[in-house]
C-alpha cells in the first residue's frame, strides 16, 4: 500500500518562492502586497521572507526591489534613471495651489478640506482637488466622525512610487525643503487671493513635474 504523498501539501523551497517573487513583480506594472503575492503563490509560502531574500540579492543590481506604501515593485536604481530618459519628454507642472494643497496633504493626512483652506488661509477650488485626484496623486480618505462627517484626503502609493518614497514617513523636513530652495522663494500660505490667480499659475515648482 503506497503512503500518502505528504509533499504535494508542502510548500516550494525557498528559491523557487524567490523565483516565483520574481516572476510576478516583473510582470506587474502596479507595485503587489504581501497578501496579494500570498493569494497568488501556492499554500504555505512565506512571501515576506522570500521578498527579504530577493531584496538583498538585487542590492547593487540595476534594478532594486523597493517597497511603495504597502507593496512591493522592482525598479530602476537611481543612479540609472537617465538611462531611461527619451528624447521628447511632455512635463505637465501644478499651480502654486495645487502643489500647496498636495503638500498639505501629504504632510498633514488624513486632511479634510477645510483643514487644508486653515491651512493656506485660502479656499480651495474643486479644480485643485481633482486634478490631483486625476493624477492618482491623492484620494479620498475615510470620512471625520465629525458634524457633517467630511471626507479627508491622503496621497496615494502612485505618489508615494513617483518621488521613491516608501511611506509619507520618508517625506523631506524643513531642512530639506529649505536646502532645495522651496521655502524661501516661495510666500507664506495666504498670500495669493485665490486658486485662480494668474501670477500664481506662472509660479510653478519643478519638483511636482510629471
Amino acid at each position: 500500500m503506497n503512503e500518502p504523498r505528504d509533499s504535494l501539501f508542502e510548500a516550494p523551497p525557498m528559491p523557487e518562492q524567490e523565483r516565483m517573487i520574481e516572476a510576478i513583480l516583473f510582470a506587474t506594472a502596479d507595485p503587489v502586497s504581501v497578501p496579494q503575492l500570498a493569494g497568488r503563490m501556492p499554500h504555505g509560502c512565506d512571501p515576506a521572507t522570500a521578498l527579504a531574500h530577493v531584496r538583498k540579492r538585487y542590492e547593487g543590481r540595476g534594478v532594486h526591489l523597493v517597497r511603495v506604501g504597502e507593496a512591493w515593485a522592482f525598479r530602476t536604481a537611481p543612479d540609472l534613471g537617465f538611462l531611461m530618459q527619451h528624447e521628447v519628454v511632455e512635463t505637465r507642472k501644478l499651480s502654486r495651489a495645487a502643489i500647496e494643497t498636495l503638500a498639505i496633504v501629504a504632510y498633514h493626512q488624513p486632511a479634510t478640506r477645510a483643514e487644508i483652506e486653515e491651512i493656506r488661509g485660502v479656499s480651495v477650488s474643486r479644480g485643485t482637488l481633482d486634478q490631483l485626484i486625476e493624477l492618482d496623486w491623492i484620494r479620498l480618505g475615510r470620512r471625520r466622525m465629525t458634524p457633517g462627517r467630511p471626507v479627508t484626503f491622503v496621497v496615494t502609493e502612485q505618489f508615494l512610487d513617483h518621488f521613491g518614497l516608501e511611506s509619507a514617513r520618508d517625506l523631506p523636513g524643513l531642512k530639506e525643503l529649505r536646502a532645495a530652495g522651496l521655502l524661501d522663494s516661495r510666500p507664506p500660505p495666504g498670500a495669493d487671493d485665490s486658486d485662480g490667480d494668474p501670477a500664481a499659475q506662472e509660479d510653478q515648482d519643478d519638483l511636482f513635474e510629471e
